[in-house]
């Protein structure tokens, strides 16, 4: 049986907020555990910091 939106929204509001989930059903588990990866990635990730500065402007937009 899928996920209802109540408990897809619980879930992830557990995940985000470092919660435990507090249950044992695979399906939540693995919803659970996929934002969790989710989000490890996205912290691994550098974040661009900036302006970034680009010299080659089209034709047309420098006049």
């Amino acid at each position: 049986m899928p996920l209802s939106t109540y408990r897809i929204h619980r879930i992830y509001l557990a995940a985000t907020m470092n919660y435990g989930l507090g249950s044992a059903d695979p399906e939540e588990l693995s919803y659970y555990n996929k934002i969790r990866n989710e989000m490890d990635n996205m912290k691994k990730e550098q974040v661009k910091k900036g302006i970034p500065l680009n010299w080659n402007t089209p034709e047309g937009m420098d006049k």
